[in-house]
Order: C-alpha cells, then sequence, then structure tokens
C-alpha cells in the first residue's frame, strides 16, 4: 500500500516551471532517494511533500490522506536538513525534546521516547552536551534522533551529509541504512551523491530539470537506463559513449569510432536503419584484449588501490575510460585495445 503518492504535481516559481508533472506512488516502509544535478528540482519537490513549498497543482497524500491544506506539523513528516539547525543554547535531550514540549506531551513519555531514540543512535552520553561540544556528525545524530521521537509516518532528508567530511559521510551514511533497517519507517533522502543512492535506496527516483526520468531499483537503473542521461548520472567512472549510425536496427548493429558490434541493447527503439545513435558502454566492463574493436591511445593512469582507471582517446578523438582491478602497467601514450560483451552495451 502506497505510503506517499505525488499526482500531477507542478511548481512554478513566477513563469519558471521547477517541477513537471511528477506521478510518484511511494510504499510504505521504502527507502525512495531523489537524485538528480544541482537545481533539477529534488528539494523543491520534498519541500512540497513536507508543506514548506505550496503546490502550484496536483496532489500530494500521505498516509491516505491529501495533506495539501494541511501544514508541515499536521502532515505525519519529520525532516532532517542539510544545517543541523540546533538550537545551541539547548542541551541534546532538550534540543531532541523541544518538538513534543511544544505538543504537549507528557514529562515522563517525552523522557522515554528521547532516551530510546538516544539508544538507538548511540548517544546516551551525550544527552547532556550543547551542540557546540559535538563533532559534526554528531550533530548530525541529533537532529536526525530529533526526528526519529516525534514517531512521523515518513522521514525526509534533505542532502543530510553534505556538510560532513568523507569518512564521517560514509559512516553517517550506514548508520542512516542501519537505522532504517531498525525503525523500518518510510524515508525519502535527497542527494546529488550517486554513491549515497546506489548504497542506500530500494528505489532511487533520477530527476533533471523538474522532471523525472526514470523510477527503479539501483541495480535497474545501472545495468538497464531508460536514457542517455540516466546511463551517464549513475556510475563511477561515467559511462563511455560513442556517436555513430544504427545500420541494422533488427541486429542492433552499431557502426562508429572504429567498430562494427552487433547484439546491442537496443534503447532507442524508434529509431530506424541509418539513423544517428550514441552507444554507451561502462568503463567496468571494458576488458582488455589485443583483437578488441574499440582502440584507443592512453592520456591518463589513476592507480586508486581497489582499481586502475585508464583515460584513452580514440582515432577519432572520443574520450573515453576503462576502470579494473589487477591492470598491468600501463603508460601514456600507449596504444590499447578493448573488448566488451555487447549485452551490457546500450544504444541511445
Amino acid at each position: 500500500m502506497a505510503q506517499v503518492e505525488l499526482r500531477n504535481v507542478e511548481k512554478t516559481f513566477g513563469k519558471t516551471r521547477v517541477i513537471r508533472d511528477v506521478d510518484l506512488s511511494i510504499d510504505k516502509g521504502e527507502f525512495v532517494v531523489f537524485v538528480g544535478p544541482s537545481g533539477c528540482g529534488k528539494s523543491t519537490l520534498l519541500r512540497l511533500i513536507a508543506g514548506l513549498e505550496s503546490l502550484t497543482s496536483g496532489e500530494i497524500i500521505i498516509a491516505d490522506r491529501p495533506v495539501m491544506d494541511l501544514p508541515p506539523s499536521e502532515r505525519g513528516i519529520a525532516m532532517v536538513f542539510q544545517s543541523y539547525a540546533l538550537y545551541p543554547h539547548m542541551s541534546v535531550f532538550h534540543n531532541m525534546a523541544f518538538s513534543l514540549s511544544l505538543q504537549g506531551v507528557a514529562r515522563a513519555e517525552i523522557q522515554e521516547r528521547v532516551e530510546a531514540a538516544a539508544k538507538i543512535l548511540q548517544m546516551e552520553h551525550l544527552l547532556d552536551r550543547r551542540p557546540a561540544a559535538l563533532s559534526g556528525g554528531q550533530r548530525q545524530r541529533v537532529a536526525i534522533g530529533r526526528a526519529i521521537v516525534r514517531n512521523p509516518d515518513v522521514f525526509l532528508f534533505d542532502e543530510p551529509l553534505s556538510n560532513l567530511d568523507a569518512a564521517l559521510r560514509h559512516d553517517t551514511r550506514v548508520e542512516i541504512a542501519k537505522l532504517h533497517k531498525q525503525l523500518g519507517a518510510t524515508t525519502i533522502y535527497v542527494t546529488h551523491d550517486q554513491v549515497e543512492a546506489m548504497t542506500l535506496a530500494d528505489k532511487i527516483v533520477v530527476l533533471k530539470d523538474g522532471e523525472i526520468m526514470q523510477v527503479g531499483s539501483p541495480m535497474d537503473l545501472f545495468n538497464f537506463p531508460d536514457n542517455e542521461f540516466v546511463a551517464g548520472f549513475l556510475g563511477s567512472p561515467k559511462m563511455n559513449f560513442f556517436d555513430g549510425e544504427l545500420t541494422d536496427a533488427s541486429t542492433s548493429k552499431f557502426n562508429g569510432s572504429g567498430m562494427q558490434i552487433s547484439g546491442l541493447r537496443l534503447v532507442a527503439t524508434e529509431k530506424s536503419n541509418g539513423a544517428a545513435v550514441r552507444m554507451g558502454v561502462r568503463p567496468q566492463h571494458l576488458v582488455l584484449d589485443p583483437n578488441g574493436q574499440l582502440k584507443g591511445t592512453v592520456t591518463l593512469v589513476e592507480r586508486l588501490g581497489t582499481e586502475t582507471v585508464v583515460e584513452l582517446r580514440t582515432q577519432d578523438g572520443t574520450p573515453f575510460r576503462f576502470a579494473g582491478q589487477d591492470v598491468p602497467e600501463i603508460e601514456v601514450g600507449q596504444d590499447l585495445s578493448f573488448g566488451f560483451d555487447p549485452s551490457l552495451a546500450h544504444l541511445f
């Protein structure tokens, strides 16, 4: 059963449409991540669900209730922001308890809820401290704890890890994943970081210019992108693209950048023979092969420990990357050839 439904949701600022006819259904207990480049509308969409922005048109349903006319406090949601938004003069306990106090919750119940949330987040020893005495990761946990005590129908996270350094981002991401499994609450999470999206989400919503490009599980979007934007946005290093021609639609045959390859996944099903297309193949799917059709000259080698990323250029100047483990010694200026499984490549 859907916990959150968006029906034909639109938002305009002046004459600018920032959210365009969004339809989306989020099931109870799902962890859904809105992802996309800066300015794609993901935070605006979250703020519409929260009630911090008003709809231009459409409907938002939370737990079977239309909430368009309800203020944020009555929507059954709790939100965690990029900035921690903690009260500096209050202790951790009182920061977490403040919203419950405003609602008139009994002191004994407030004590119980705050202590339970603190135990979940392993921060019982921090309850008497003030925010200034906490690290960035600890402050973010307080902000999450403040959301937990409200027992909301839906948790909303707006880029909560952006202010943390790389190590803390990883640790806090792991904590959020564990927390979701423990609470089983419906969660909507906004990020521009595809690693966060891939590792946290049950379902990813990829946005571009206020429109949904594709919705699906992380691996479905990674392996079966609906369009070139999704293919290029998810994955690191980014997918390689080669311009060419669809020479035989019946066998999905591609001709370009010195390659003639059949049996690719034809995404652009409306294309006919002779049409211009782009072939996409991930750097991890390339294999060093002296007889391979994809040929390039090495321009950069990055050894990252767990894998090596090699940047190359084809004879016609198209840049592409190869990524692999246990890569032999490769030098700049060296000519290499690659093969790949056609079924793992896509025609857009």
